[in-house]
């Protein structure tokens, strides 16, 4: 990939200003410093051993696999619960010799082109999607591989968004003549046909196509998707769907491989404010074929209405139905005989219903009962509904902690397995931990006890689990348990990272204050240069992701590389979740609430301040810089336009500026609609008049998750104030920074340079001297 530096409105300009005995003693100091940083991967990736990755069962068997970090690779083991015998899962040198001879490329044993095979029930053999697109099947007696070829023909399409209907989740207009959809006996089939239900008997080629629906028409079509027979196969349903504004935005790939004139092409991207398709369900008699609309009184309105579902006796149907902005979700049960409706849920808050990451559902009994999620009383937790009545029987879950979510329902014992975390006081609230508790609520057991972040793989059978658990300071531990006493069966793996530390890596340090309020605590992570000198002040760093759908700041073991590699150029390299992030109670979540703008902010410098003042002769706090991607890039620009007295340098990469430019489900969800001033409130583009500070924006030019065109309207609005600025445009770049810096190695090494030039006041190494040009 080629990149290509584009300025505009200003370059590097005068450097903050700092005490000339530092800057010179930077500017020494500079080149190994990058060299360091540069190296950094070589010189630590690969040095952690025998750190598994989770457990994966095979079928409804004993036996369980595992992938773990060995010396120059990893290797695969089969564990065996019932005897404890633990052995590789194959013969890794034979496989590797006969994959590399098959494709013509050089394997070891330890660089397989696999991480997650999948297992015969009786683990004689072994699947794997190969380098080449295809299937690949292995016998492990003998060693032997076979590929067989993977048809591509025909993939994608379909209901977008899981099987829901709205949003603009379908996006392309329906398919005239479809493939039938048959009914659970075999003897009818449905269409559509001019934009109509249409049904035939099967089995006689010449049997008549009949209508069901007459109603139907080009901009309000019946959707093959969603077609759902009646178990008895006496009735069907469907939704009759109107589109909505067909949004696209347009790109031009500006240099391309195989040509030298640029290209245009576009995508449907619906945006906040956007008008919706809206989704109307009818339900169908094939006897009487008589069609009943559903009144939708109790789903106007919809952002998104799921999958029809029938319950097992045909006497109704079911979906999901979430209300534009997202201030009420019910689950809707519709009569099959009458078309008559009902909320069986009905979920509504005065903020927002995160379905997104917080919707559960599970239905008990055909519908007698369901176990439902919920932030009602504050924290987000399981309830047991009365499937008939529409009422709670129970709360099943309690407390100052979160519901991280559901690993298996137990109907016969009355039981559910879950995560949480923040269920002791004192400790780290973000470390997931895995509990049982009884329908009613009583009989908690917890299966994990160690002071870490956990995953937890049951067994089918649920007779075993393992437990794979670490912390930022903690190389992962693997263990074998019995579920019915949580004791101790075997320790698979205990990961050493003495190599690594031999080279002087350290792991993070957490670090934990008071947020705004003075009693909730603030947690984060802070990492040093390898060459740290606890005489030396040094600027600070902080890598931000402020988006409400998650928390951020890592919980498990990892190298944190690009952090680090930053922090090895001088600084002090720190990540923070502050209020409005989510995995924490409904108050600390709401914060966010048309508010995106705040990201955190009062919480983060109070964080800073806090560890300033316990490191005061090393953290730099009069010299801090931020970055992000995506949401972290409108975060970091934001900083430098909120808090310009504390926040000094900023790199935005990729950031959604303007709420209004990205994607709908993200924006909605927590900006809300209808579009109010509130979008103004949190806009860059509105404030970028108010830029103080050293910024630099990043985008490439190929953005398919937010519009590249946020970044461009940010900087129109820069120029048209009058504010220098750098932009960097990376063609052929889509939008893939992740959350710790910016793709690739030059827009990463852009960044490094503009800290090392505003922060440290020295300058980069000259690339475009041979000497030291990489």
């Amino acid at each position: 990939m080629r990149f290509t530096t584009l300025a505009i409105a200003g370059t590097f300009v005068a450097a903050l200003p700092i005490a000339e005995p530092l800057r010179q003693g930077a500017q020494q100091r500079i080149v190994p410093d990058y060299a360091r940083a540069e190296s950094l991967p070589r010189r630590t990736d690969g040095l952690v051993v025998n750190a598994a990755e989770p457990a994966n069962w095979i079928g409804n068997t004993p036996r369980f696999w595992y992938r773990k970090a060995v010396q120059g690779g990893n290797s695969f083991v089969l564990v065996n619960a019932n005897t404890l015998e633990q052995k590789p899962a194959f013969d890794h040198d034979r496989i590797a010799a006969t994959i590399s001879q098959a494709l013509g490329r050089s394997y070891t044993g330890v660089t397989l082109p696999f991480a997650a095979p999948s297992f015969t029930a009786d683990a004689s053999g072994f699947e794997f999607n190969g380098p080449d697109t295809a299937r690949w099947t292995c016998t492990i007696a003998t060693s032997a591989c076979t590929r067989v070829p993977v048809n591509l023909a025909g993939r994608g399409g379909g209901a977008g968004g899981g099987g829901r209907i709205g949003g603009g989740l379908y996006g392309d207009p329906p398919v005239p003549n479809p493939a039938p959809r048959a009914s659970p006996d075999g003897r009818w089939e449905a269409s559509i046909r001019n934009y109509n239900v249409f049904t035939r008997a099967r089995g006689a080629a010449a049997a008549p196509w009949m209508p069901l629906s007459t109603d139907g028409s080009e901009a309000n079509a019946y959707v093959i998707q969603s077609i759902a027979w009646s178990p008895d196969s006496r009735k069907l349903a469907a939704y009759r769907v109107k589109p909505g504004f067909k949004r696209e935005v347009h790109y031009v790939t500006s240099s391309p491989e195989d040509q030298i004139q640029p290209k245009h092409w576009s995508r449907l991207y619906n945006k906040p404010g956007d008008v919706l398709e809206t989704a109307q369900p009818v339900v169908f008699d094939l006897t009487t074929r008589a069609a009943t609309e559903v009144s939708n009184a109790l789903f106007p309105n919809a952002y998104t209405v799921s999958a029809l579902q029938w319950r097992r006796d045909s006497r109704a149907l079911t979906f999901e139905y979430n209300q534009r902005g997202h201030q009420a979700f019910r689950v809707i049960e519709v009569n099959a005989a009458t078309g008559a409706a009902r909320a069986v849920i009905n979920e509504e808050t005065p903020t927002f219903f995160e379905y997104s990451a917080k919707l559960y559902r599970y239905e008990i009994g055909d519908g007698a009962e369901v176990l439902w999620m919920s932030e009602r009383d504050g924290w987000n937790h399981l309830y047991l509904y009365d499937g008939a009545t529409g009422r709670v029987k129970n709360q099943i879950t309690k407390g100052d902690w979160v519901l991280r979510g559901v690993e298996r329902v137990d109907t016969l014992a009355r039981q559910v397995y879950f995560r949480a975390s923040g269920m002791y006081p004192g400790k780290n609230p973000y470390f997931i931990h895995y509990y049982r508790v009884n329908f009613d609520g009583t009989g908690l057991v917890t299966y994990t006890t160690a002071d870490a972040n956990h995953t937890v793989r049951f067994a089918p059978g649920g007779e075993w689990y393992v437990d794979t658990y670490s912390r930022v300071d903690l190389p992962p531990v693997s263990e074998l348990r019995r579920t019915s006493d949580q004791s101790l069966l075997q320790v698979l793996e205990k990961a050493d990272a003495s190599a690594l530390l031999a080279t002087g890596w350290k792991a993070p340090e957490s670090f934990v204050a008071k947020g705004r309020d003075g009693t909730t605590d603030i947690y984060g992570i802070i990492l040093r240069p390898t060459n740290f000198d606890p005489r030396r002040k040094y600027p600070v760093v902080e890598n931000i992701y402020a988006g409400p759908h998650d928390s951020f700041v890592p919980q498990v073991w990892g190298l944190q590389t690009a952090m680090r590699q930053q922090a090895e150029l001088g600084f002090i390299v720190v990540q923070i979740d502050g209020m409005g992030t989510s995995n924490r109670s409904k108050k600390f979540h709401d914060v966010a609430w048309r508010n995106i703008g705040d990201a955190g902010f009062s919480d983060r410098i109070l964080w800073h301040k806090a560890a300033a003042a316990k490191y005061p002769a090393n953290y730099d706090i009069a010299n801090v810089g931020i970055y992000g991607g995506s949401a972290g890039g409108q975060n970091s620009m934001g900083a430098l336009l909120r808090h310009p007295d504390f926040y000094k340098v900023a790199v935005s990469y990729a950031g959604c500026h303007d709420n209004r430019m990205d994607k709908i489900w993200w924006n909605e969800q927590w900006m809300g609609w209808p579009i109010g001033a509130w979008y103004d409130s949190s806009s860059n583009v509105v404030n970028a008049k108010k830029l103080q500070g050293k910024l630099l924006l990043v985008v490439g030019e190929l953005d398919t998750n937010v519009d590249p065109a946020s970044t461009l309207q940010v900087a129109d609005a820069l120029i048209k104030a009058n504010k220098t600025f750098d932009l960097l445009v990376i063609p052929g770049e889509d939008h893939n920074a992740g959350r710790g810096g910016i793709t690739g190695q030059y827009g990463q090494r852009k960044q490094w340079d503009f800290f090392v030039h505003h922060l440290l006041g020295a300058e980069p190494p000259d690339r475009n001297r041979a000497a030291t040009s990489p």
